[in-house]
């Protein structure tokens, strides 16, 4: 058999992870989750710009929009992940948008999961929310399954959404109903 003829295998999936624990975040994780923003990885999947500053995750840490929920997943100190739930108010007050990231590092071991869970059971279960909507590259194929296993369902395609590394790039609109 030629190489040509191999079956090309992905390499096999990363352990899960053990050891750290989702909690709410504080301004005292400014430092870590700035270091978490400026990954590369972390940052090509958001709508983050390079170079944040502590100052900037600080100023954001210390002043939430109304109702925010910020958690962090937190290994021993170092920030692994982050998920944001804003519940949206007025006539949408049954609706809450979420952001999320996970480290470099550690993408495909469970950290987004658990981040999810997190948020979706603050959502249905304390803060009565209906509807929970996020946006997605269209290129993040992990996280649009992440969100697709979760419930999340593609509602729209946004073209030239955002300039990202030189370029227009496009995200799904998508969004969870609770049943």
């Amino acid at each position: 058999m030629s190489s040509s003829d191999e079956i090309q295998e992905k390499p096999p999936r990363a352990e899960r992870l053990d050891g750290y624990v989702i909690r709410s975040s504080t301004p005292d994780d400014a430092v870590a989750i700035t270091a978490l923003a400026n990954l590369p990885g972390y940052r090509y999947g958001t709508l983050r710009l390079p170079y944040q500053t502590v100052a900037e995750t600080r100023q954001y840490l210390e002043n939430p929009a109304p109702g925010a929920k910020k958690l962090v997943a937190d290994m021993d100190g170092v920030i692994i992940g982050d998920i944001f739930l804003g519940p949206l108010q007025g006539r949408r007050r049954h609706v809450g948008t979420i952001g999320m990231g996970v480290h470099d590092d550690f993408v495909g071991r469970g950290v987004g999961s658990a981040l999810m869970k997190a948020a979706i059971d603050l959502a249905d279960n304390w803060l009565n929310l209906h509807r929970l909507e996020l946006d997605v590259f269209t290129d993040n194929h992990d996280a649009i399954r992440l969100y697709e296993r979760y419930g999340f369902v593609i509602e729209g395609h946004l073209r030239d959404d955002a300039f990202r590394d030189g370029h227009y790039v496009d995200a799904y609109a998508m969004a969870r109903l609770r049943t």
